[in-house]
């Protein structure tokens, strides 16, 4: 196995392969290039690469383990705070995906079209971390059909599918270029996401009089 050790202060190589890595994957597909690329990208050695990372599977491997793991706990922070109506946290939770997009697409699309969308090879591999993110989600449903607040006959697992896959279309919009990219864009789609999904969830108002 490749070894994991970090260089002593200066540049962190590892870092560097990593962030290339997304710049390649991105721009080529994974599929398409090879190790070489990623190491022309970040400017170092060919078998630099392998003294980090033993194929570039766990280099792709690695860059989606970080980043879904900086959102599972994204979402565990939002879940955890106290006294905030499901809706809200919702949004939260689309803000945080949405914003990470507008802040670093290239990552995003490596994630979605390298990852999550490539059910026989990554997916499948990952499938335990992807689920892990729904079942956030759906304790945040949940919760909100223990209060009365979300209808009970629409099954917290189902509202946290619908929640993904609504995102996930829109980021494919903005990676294949279907949809405008901007920040009216991004922050309109925040609002548009949790009111689709939220109100099919809420129970009615009650009118009085």
């Amino acid at each position: 196995m490749a070894s994991r050790g970090g260089g002593r202060g200066g540049v962190d190589k590892r870092r560097v392969i990593l962030d290339a890595a997304v710049k390649v994957f991105a721009r080529q597909g994974f599929h398409a290039c090879r190790v070489s690329d990623v190491a022309d990208e970040a400017g170092v050695a060919y078998g630099l690469v392998y003294h980090y990372f033993d194929s570039k599977e766990e280099i792709l491997d690695t860059l989606f383990t970080e980043r879904w793991g900086i959102m599972l706990d994204a979402i565990a922070e939002i879940d955890a705070s106290v006294d905030v109506p499901a809706r809200d946290k919702l949004y939260m939770v689309a803000s945080f995906i949405i914003d990470s997009y507008r802040h670093d697409p290239d990552m995003m699309k490596v994630i979605i079209v390298e990852v999550t969308r490539a059910a026989n090879s990554f997916g499948r591999a990952h499938l335990e971390q992807i689920y892990a993110a729904y079942r956030r989600i759906a304790e945040i449903v949940e919760s909100a059909r223990a209060d009365g607040s979300f209808k009970e006959d629409i099954s917290a697992d189902f509202a946290a599918m619908c929640f993904y896959g609504a995102i996930e279309q829109l980021l494919s919009g903005w990676i294949f270029g279907m949809i405008p990219a901007t920040d009216e864009e991004f922050e309109r789609s925040k609002e548009l996401v949790v009111e689709t999904i939220c109100g099919g969830l809420e129970q009615p108002v009650a009118v009085s009089g």
